[in-house]
């Protein structure tokens, strides 16, 4: 089969990362009989530099016209970055948000798999991480406080700022068929949480799930307060399969998820629309202050690339694939530099992934 991604490379060390997972889904191209076009574009500062703007018209057209998009990493120091001396809209960051809304990625699917070969990494107890983890946050990504309205006004000499939380229910109902459809095919349990005890908008989320879970009378639902969750998220992680919720929310415990595995430079993310197309993208960020240096870990991106696999190519054995190369690799003792532990063997960022390539 022949399927067409537009990169985008991006910041720091997105072009490091990027480059690895292309050489490992040109690996599984070759051991299953497919073919995989690439088609890189700027976004970010590399679009700044070139473009002046973080995302160009262009470029949207070209994501569009694939059947998905891989990122790297987005952004710079935003200390000593001249990028960040630009008003908000034309921030490196501005073009995440302008590609999420064009493309209508309103479903984040971000795991966080504790791997039993990184255990002394994980910041819980021990007792805790040895009962180890996993499970995926479905955050709903183009709504809520992050999209709302928003002023900031001086009232009798008073500075006021004001952010508008809003959502529909049909915002709702579909991320919440996501989580329940992504749970169907694991251990379905969908947790949901919210602020229903406060928030108006809370009390909508609940109520639009609970409809939607009459359509999945398999999957256990269960609805948590926010602060709660991110309470049990270190106490029992366990405990969770799929965590639904709303967007700031999601940013948050996704977070939090992230380093409870020991490294977020192990851990994957999906960006998807109503049909299977998706942005497919690595949890963690530029770290501008590593790139070029060879010694970024590129496992988040090619755990992404074989979730791009899964949900937007219905390529769930080329994506097993990946994924048992991934665990292979870790238990033969082969890390990067954020995850090195003593009696390991360290990796540069292309040799891991060389390594990953071997294992496939």
């Amino acid at each position: 089969m022949k399927f067409n991604i537009t990169c985008i490379p991006g910041d720091g060390i997105g072009p490091e990362i990027v480059s690895q997972a292309k050489l490992v889904l040109d690996k599984v191209a070759s051991k299953f009989g497919h073919e995989f076009i690439y088609k890189d574009i700027l976004m970010g500062g590399a679009s700044i530099d070139v473009h002046g703007i973080p995302l160009t018209d262009e470029a949207i057209s070209d994501a569009k016209s694939a059947d998905a998009v891989l990122m790297g990493s987005i952004g710079g120091n935003t200390d000593t970055s001249p990028w960040y001396k630009l008003e908000p809209s034309k921030r490196p960051e501005a073009g995440l948000l302008k590609i999420r809304k064009e493309l209508k990625l309103f479903a984040n699917l971000r795991p966080a798999l504790l791997y039993k070969e990184l255990s002394d990494a994980c910041v819980l107890k021990k007792d805790t991480s040895d009962r180890g983890f996993d499970l995926i946050i479905v955050r709903e990504l183009t709504g809520g406080l992050y999209f709302g309205k928003r002023e900031t006004v001086t009232e009798n000499g008073i500075r006021i700022a004001t952010d508008t939380l809003t959502y529909n229910e049909n915002e709702i109902k579909r991320v919440a068929i996501k989580a329940f459809e992504a749970a169907s095919k694991r251990r379905k349990k969908v947790t949901s949480v919210d602020k229903a005890n406060v928030l108006d908008s809370s009390r909508l989320w609940r109520a639009v799930v609970n409809e939607v879970a009459k359509d999945y009378p398999d999957i256990e639902l269960e609805h948590m307060l926010v602060d709660n969750c991110a309470m049990q998220l270190v106490k029992d992680p366990a405990q969770f399969d799929i965590i639904l919720t709303e967007n700031m929310f999601g940013d948050i415990l996704s977070d939090e998820a992230s380093m409870i595995t020991g490294s977020i430079g192990m851990l994957p993310s999906a960006s998807l629309n109503e049909t299977k197309f998706g942005l497919y993208e690595p949890s963690h960020g530029s770290a501008p202050d590593i790139a070029g240096m060879d010694i970024a870990n590129p496992i988040a991106t090619i755990l992404s690339a074989a979730m791009m696999l899964r949900f937007s190519f219905d390529l769930n054995d080329e994506a097993d694939a990946i994924e048992r190369s991934v665990v292979k690799t870790l238990a033969e003792g082969y890390r990067t530099s954020d995850i090195y532990t003593d009696g390991c063997r360290k990796l540069k960022c292309s040799e891991m992934g060389q390594k990953i390539v071997e294992n496939i």
